[in-house]
């Protein structure tokens, strides 16, 4: 199993909160700590908010590429929805160069929304534009010249598209919530699929997983080929009562607000500890409590591929993130190897 980090390159907020400058310099410096600490890939997200500063991910990345020598760089994830392929490819092949081969994408719809109408698109269109969108990207990366037509995007005829990635495909993984059509669609087109699962209990997933890994079947590509990622919220600290202590505040702060914009109840410390529990969503705890629980979540997903903690918008300190991506490195990831 890969391990990883997704960043929204949050500012922070309350007595955490950071000028702009400070907080890019951090997150760079956390990256270069997870390269050096072991962990196999760091993600940046897209969102075009006050508090995030990842409006433009592929710029991250590349000032990242230029730290670091051998973590895979990816989105997490690019609103493909109101991008032009033609960019997003070129920005990630031309981070695929500067990084020697390190690039990934994962391409979603976006749970936030606020990208839509800053770039001029219709919210009625949502789920057409993505898979027009889809398409051209994946015509894109396979081929060096493009013939193509679509609704939202004058067409193109045998036009290149430079530069080229150095990998010969660069990766391109699907980022689904909870729509079954997504994950037919990711498995249908033999696309590893990065599932985000932020609340409630992993296990309720399965299904969908198993929808997607029917449909990749039905379509000829091999189980080696149907990658399972997982993306969930996440903290590790020295021991489980430590992370809870450090986590919990500001996870309780940042969801609630969350909630009122998209209608969600407040957080409460039961349905915290609920979340907690071995049937939860969280990945919060010691090394040892966490390695446990990633293993459980493999086991009832049927077995996944890669997870990514999302971590740093809970209003937890520079130094408390460069710990837990040290433990991570440092004891979560030998002991998934042991125990696994």
């Amino acid at each position: 199993m890969e391990i990883g980090i997704d960043s929204f390159a949050s500012a922070m907020y309350g007595s955490n909160a950071l000028s702009g400058v400070d907080a890019m310099e951090q997150l760079l410096e956390r990256i270069s700590l997870a390269d050096e600490a072991g962990l196999d890939v760091y993600g940046i997200g897209e969102h075009h908010k006050k508090e995030f500063l990842d409006s433009a991910p592929a710029v991250i990345l590349a000032a990242a590429a230029a730290k670091t020598k051998r973590i895979r760089l990816t989105s997490a994830v690019t609103v493909l929805s109101t991008s032009d392929p033609v960019r997003v490819y070129q920005n990630f092949a031309t981070l695929d160069l500067i990084s020697k081969g390190r690039a990934e994408l994962v391409v979603g719809r976006g749970s936030a929304i606020e990208s839509y109408p800053l770039f001029g698109f219709d919210l009625n269109d949502y789920d057409a534009l993505f898979k027009e969108k889809l398409d051209l990207l994946l015509r894109i990366r396979d081929q060096e010249f493009v013939t193509w037509s679509g609704k939202f995007r004058p067409a193109l005829q045998h036009q290149p598209v430079y530069p080229r990635s150095l990998q010969e495909k660069l990766p391109v993984w699907l980022g689904v919530g909870g729509t079954p059509e997504s994950f037919v669609r990711a498995g249908s087109l033999g696309l590893p699929l990065m599932v985000a699962i932020i609340g409630g209990e992993t296990e309720r997933f399965r299904p969908l997983v198993d929808l997607y890994r029917e449909a990749g079947r039905k379509a000829g590509f091999s189980a080696e080929q149907l990658k399972v990622g997982l993306h969930s919220p996440g903290y590790v600290a020295s021991s489980t009562d430590q992370a809870i202590t450090e986590y919990y505040p500001g996870y309780a702060e940042l969801w609630t607000k969350m909630g009122k914009e998209r209608g969600w109840p407040p957080v409460t410390r039961s349905k915290f500890d609920q979340q907690m529990g071995p049937r939860g969503v969280l990945v919060v705890g010691g090394p040892e409590q966490v390695a446990e629980k990633l293993l459980r979540h493999s086991e009832v997903l049927g077995g996944i591929d890669r997870f990514t903690f999302q971590m740093d918008n809970a209003g937890l300190s520079h130094q408390q993130l460069l710990q837990s991506i040290e433990l991570i490195g440092t004891k979560v990831i030998p002991l998934l190897k042991k125990m696994g």
